[in-house]
């Protein structure tokens, strides 16, 4: 469950950021820039994070305020499912991460799972679209929406990166630590309910 504190701030940076975006006035500009500042120390201080990193993470978004993109490959091998393990962790999860602009969902998660895990892959369906506020995850700075895909695995071998320590295809009563903060056991399951019923339809929300 967001906290309500971080709903606020989330909403009040929003509109400072849409705000910049559009208007042009210096005074109003200025009351604007003011929001995202005090939405930035609300942040701060409600998540114990240096206040000058929560203002970097912030400043680093423009335009129109609108949720990120986090995508979510999901490959099976021999019935076992593809886990990454985070070198910022030290815990597993699906691989993958923020879209990148330009990139389509279905590309963004082919170039996710090579760069993470080695493999070659290729979207077969959408599994879900998710608000990650609503599912459990810890509380995030973004506001974000996870799409999940069920990806066939077309080749390659298992590779680590910078980011990543170790690859692995686990069963589904075999699945190590999860990082909360990218993966749910939740998710996890219901992608092997996928497996075993492919016509079950795509989740939201």
């Amino acid at each position: 469950m967001t906290p309500r504190w971080l709903e606020w701030a989330r909403r009040i940076d929003a509109i400072g950021q849409t705000g910049l975006t559009f208007n042009q006035d210096p005074y109003d500009r200025e009351r604007y820039e003011m929001l995202r500042k005090v939405a930035a120390e609300m942040m701060a201080e409600g998540s114990g994070e240096a206040m000058e990193r929560v203002a970097e993470i912030l400043g680093s978004d423009a335009g129109y305020a609108t949720p990120k993109v986090d995508v979510r490959g999901v490959v099976f091998r021999d019935a076992r499912i593809l886990l990454v393990r985070e070198r910022s962790d030290g815990l597993w999860t699906l691989p993958g991460g923020w879209a990148d602009v330009g990139d389509t969902p279905a590309e963004a998660i082919v170039r996710e799972i090579r760069e993470e895990s080695g493999f070659e892959a290729r979207v077969a369906k959408l599994l879900a679209v998710l608000d990650r506020d609503r599912q459990g995850h810890p509380p995030h700075v973004h506001h974000s929406y996870k799409l999940l895909f069920l990806c066939d695995l077309l080749g390659g071998a298992p590779t680590t990166s910078h980011e990543i320590l170790d690859v692995g295809f686990f069963a589904e009563d075999r699945i190590p630590e999860l990082s909360l903060d990218r993966t749910l056991p939740s998710q996890i399951a219901r992608a092997f309910e996928h497996l075993r019923d492919p016509d079950l339809p795509a989740d939201y929300d």
